[in-house]
């Protein structure tokens, strides 16, 4: 079975990922900006995806080419502040086309977080939200930033991806 991955992302840290899933597999790595990024010419795709705002960024590449998702074995990993959860979960549902999210693998991953990186209009509102986020631990983390990116943290992924590709992945 041939693979790929397609990711899409707006600080770096999801690309990282896609990066070092894409080394460890071999798997070819498009941004789903790249006009080459076709996912009808692979059997399997892994998709990778920040959240902003509560929403996938790949949300509308998904819908437009929810056709050729179709049909395929899919793995999804999300890059976000938020750690796994039942919360996270429906965020991802909700970004996705009806019934998609039920046809594929979810993995979550931490991302990070540089306020210098932020455009100027976001840093204010960030900065609001930690003021009004219950949770002590995030709301530093929505001030303050934060760097939860991990190479180690891929393995869950690669052992989905080992399920298309059993004798060609090495187990770790």
């Amino acid at each position: 079975m041939n693979g790929a991955i397609f990711f899409s992302g707006n600080y770096g840290s999801t690309e990282q990922y896609a990066n070092w899933i894409g080394e460890a597999t071999g798997l070819p790595v498009f941004d789903i900006k790249d006009s080459n990024a076709n996912p009808s010419n692979y059997e399997y795709l892994i998709l990778g995806s920040s959240i902003i705002f509560f929403k996938l960024t790949i949300r509308k590449w998904a819908s437009a080419n929810l056709s050729m998702l179709k049909g395929r074995s899919k793995i999804l990993f999300s890059v976000s502040g938020a750690g796994p959860s039942n919360k996270l979960n429906t965020w991802v549902a909700n970004s996705l086309p009806s019934g998609l999210f039920s046809q594929l693998d979810h993995v979550a991953l931490r991302g990070r977080l540089d306020h210098s990186k932020l455009s100027w209009w976001l840093r204010p509102i960030m900065w609001f939200g930690s003021l009004i986020n219950p949770d002590s631990e995030a709301s530093k983390d929505e001030r303050f930033g934060f760097d939860y990116v991990d190479k180690e943290s891929i393995e869950p992924i690669l052992k989905l991806i080992r399920q298309f590709k059993p004798n060609e992945l090495p187990e770790k």
